[in-house]
C-alpha cells in the first residue's frame, strides 16, 4: 500500500472508528432512556412506545434513509474532481427533496394516526403516533446535512450530531415522563410524551448540522484548477441530477430498512396474535413489552455496524471515480470478517448474559427466554447491514432490496405460525431465522459480485476459536460471580445481576482480544489502517509477531 493510500485508508478507519464510537455512545443513551420507561411507567407504556417506535423508523428511513448514502456518494464524486460547487448543489438539492418528503409523511402521520392505531389493533397507539409523528419535519433534512459531510469524508459532524440528537431526546422524554406520571395520566398520554422526544431530539441534531454547515461556508472552502470532469458535471441539468440522486436513492433506501421493516413486521402482527390466543389488549401490549426487552440491545449493535458501514460508501466511491476499483475487494474482505466476529461476540455474550441483563435492566427476570433467542439476530443484522451498504458500494442496490422482501415474507410467515404456539418466544425465533436468511443471502451475492473466495481457516477457523474461548470464558466468569455474591450474601438483587452482567462482558471483550492478537487475526497493517491504533503497533511487536 502506498503512500497515498495508507493516507486514504487511515482516514477511512478514523472516520468509522468516529461513527461507531458516536454510535455506540448515542444508542447506549438510547438503551439507558429505556430502562426509566419501563421501570417508572411499567410494560403496557412499554409495550404502547415499542408498537409505535418501530412505524415511525420505518416512515424516517423511507424519508431519508437513502439520501444520506447517496448525497454522500456524489458529494465524493463531485470532491474527487474539484468539483465544489457541484458538491454544494447536490446538498441544496437533497436537502429540498428531504423536506418536502418529510412535510408529506408527517402529514400522512399525523392525520392517519387513529387509521394506524386500527391497524395496529391497539387504538392506545393514535396520541403516541400523532407525537412522534413532529420528528418527519426536522430529521430529513438533518440526514441531507449528514450526507454532505460523509462525502467529504467529514464524520465529525455527523456524530457530534448524533450525540446532540440523542440526548435531547432522551432529557426530554424522561423529563415528559415524569410530568406526565405524577399528574397521573393515562398509558397512552405517557406513551405519547415518550415519543415527543424524537422531535426534540430532531431539533438538537439539526440545529448541530446547521451549525457546522455556515461554519464550512464561512470558510469559503474551495479546490481550484477543477478538470475536464467537474467542468462536465457542472454542466449537468438539474432535472438529470435530481433523477440520478432519487434513482441511486431508492434502492439504498429501502435495502437500508431490514431492522425497521422487521420490527414493523411485529407491531401489525405480535400484539394481535396474543390477542387472538385469548389476551386483553393491555395485557397484550404488556406482552409485546417484555418481548421488547432484548431489542435495545441487539439495536445498538445494529446501529454501531450502520454508522460504521457509511463510511464505505464514499470512500469506494471516490476509489471508483479515480480507478482504483480493485484497492476495495481486500477492503469488502476484511470487513466481513470483522463486522461477522463482531456480531457473533455479541450474540453469545448476550445470549449468556441475559437473565443477568434483565433483571439488571428491568428489575425482574420476566422475557429472559425470548431475550436469549432475540441476542442472535444481533450477529445476523450485523452481517446483513454491512453486506448491504457494500453491495450498495459496488452498484448491487437493488440485490438487497429483494433480499429484504424474502426476508420480510419469512418474518411475516413464522410469525403468524408461531406466536399462537409460544407466545414471544415464537416471534423471537422468527426474527432470528428472517434475518440469518437474509444475511446469507447477501454475503453469498456480496462475495459472487467481489469475486472473494473466503479462506476458511482465517474467515471461519480464527474466528470460530475465539468465539468459543470467549463463551468459555463468559460462561465461567458469570458462574464464578454469582457463586462469589452468593457465599457473601448479596445474590438475588438488582445489583448482584448487574455485577455478574458487566464482569461478563468485560471478561468477553478481554478474551477475543487475546485470541485476536494471539492468533494474528489483526494484521500489521490492519492495524496501522487505524489512526488511533498506530501507536500500539511497535509495543505489539514486541510481543507478538504481526505477518
Amino acid at each position: 500500500m502506498g503512500e497515498k493510500g495508507s493516507a486514504a485508508a487511515g482516514k477511512l478507519w478514523q472516520g468509522a472508528l468516529m461513527l461507531g464510537m458516536a454510535a455506540a455512545v448515542s444508542k447506549l443513551i438510547g438503551t439507558l432512556q429505556k430502562i426509566p420507561l419501563q421501570n417508572i411507567a411499567g410494560d403496557a407504556v412499554f409495550g404502547i412506545y415499542n408498537a409505535v417506535y418501530p412505524f415511525y423508523v420505518l416512515l424516517l428511513f423511507l424519508a431519508t434513509a437513502g439520501f444520506p448514502v447517496a448525497v454522500s456518494k456524489f458529494v465524493a464524486e463531485r470532491t474527487a474532481v474539484g468539483d465544489e460547487a457541484g458538491a454544494r448543489t447536490i446538498l441544496r438539492i437533497s436537502a429540498a427533496l428531504l423536506a418536502a418528503l418529510g412535510i408529506v409523511f408527517f402529514a400522512a402521520l399525523y392525520l392517519g394516526a387513529e387509521h394506524v392505531a386500527s391497524w395496529i389493533g391497539q387504538r392506545q397507539t393514535a396520541r403516541a403516533i400523532q407525537s412522534a409523528s413532529f420528528a418527519l419535519l426536522l430529521a430529513p433534512v438533518m440526514a441531507a446535512l449528514r450526507g454532505y459531510f460523509q462525502g467529504k469524508q467529514n464524520m465529525l459532524p455527523t456524530a457530534v450530531s448524533q450525540l446532540a440528537e440523542q440526548t435531547v431526546r432522551v432529557a426530554t422524554m424522561v423529563a415528559l415522563l415524569i410530568h406526565f406520571t405524577n399528574i397521573g395520566a393515562s398509558a397512552d398520554w405517557i406513551a405519547a410524551g415518550a415519543t415527543f422526544g424524537s422531535a426534540a431530539g430532531a431539533a438538537g441534531g439539526l440545529a448541530v448540522m446547521i451549525w457546522y454547515r455556515i461554519r464550512d461556508a464561512r470558510g469559503g472552502i474551495s479546490i481550484a484548477g477543477a478538470n475536464a470532469a467537474a467542468e462536465a458535471a457542472r454542466k449537468e441539468p438539474l432535472w438529470t441530477t435530481v433523477r440520478r440522486l432519487v434513482r441511486y436513492a431508492i434502492p439504498v433506501c429501502l435495502g437500508a430498512i431490514a431492522v425497521p421493516v422487521i420490527g414493523i413486521v411485529d407491531t401489525f402482527t405480535v400484539p394481535r396474535l396474543l390477542q387472538h390466543s385469548g389476551m386483553a389488549g393491555l395485557q397484550a401490549l404488556a406482552e409485546y413489552g417484555v418481548y421488547n426487552r432484548g431489542l435495545p440491545l441487539v439495536q445498538l449493535v445494529g446501529m454501531v455496524v450502520s454508522s460504521l458501514s457509511v463510511t464505505f460508501v464514499p470512500a469506494m466511491a471516490q476509489a471508483a471515480q479515480r480507478g482504483v476499483q480493485a484497492a476495495y475487494t481486500a477492503q469488502i474482505h476484511r470487513t466481513l470478517r470483522w463486522f461477522g466476529l463482531t456480531g457473533c461476540a455479541a450474540s453469545i455474550g448476550l445470549a449468556l448474559l441475559s437473565e443477568p441483563i434483565n433483571v439488571m435492566l428491568y428489575t425482574n427476570d420476566a422475557g429472559t427466554d425470548a431475550m436469549t433467542i432475540v441476542s442472535f439476530t444481533a450477529a445476523a443484522s450485523a452481517l446483513t447491514i454491512v453486506s448491504s451498504a457494500l453491495l450498495q458500494a459496488i452498484g448491487r442496490a437493488k440485490t438487497p432490496v429483494v433480499h429484504l422482501l424474502l426476508g420480510t415474507a419469512v418474518k411475516i410467515g413464522l410469525n403468524v405460525w408461531l406466536v399462537p404456539l409460544w407466545g414471544i418466544n415464537g416471534a423471537a425465533l422468527a426474527g432470528v431465522v428472517a434475518y440469518v436468511f437474509a444475511a446469507l443471502l447477501n454475503t453469498g451475492a456480496l462475495l459472487r459480485a467481489a469475486g472473494i473466495r473466503p479462506d476458511f481457516a482465517a474467515d471461519l477457523g480464527k474466528p470460530a476459536l475465539a468465539l468459543a474461548v470467549m463463551a468459555v470464558a463468559v460462561w465461567a466468569a458469570k458462574l464464578g460471580t454469582a457463586s462469589l455474591l452468593a457465599a457473601i450474601g448479596v445474590a438475588g438483587t438488582r445489583t448482584a445481576a448487574a455485577a455478574v452482567a458487566l464482569t461478563g462482558v468485560a471478561v468477553g471483550v478481554a478474551a477475543v482480544g487475546f485470541v485476536v492478537i494471539a492468533t494474528r487475526m489483526m494484521t500489521e497493517r490492519e492495524l496501522l489502517a487505524v489512526p488511533l491504533l498506530r501507536k500500539l503497533v511497535p509495543r505489539a511487536k514486541r510481543s507478538v509477531d504481526f505477518r
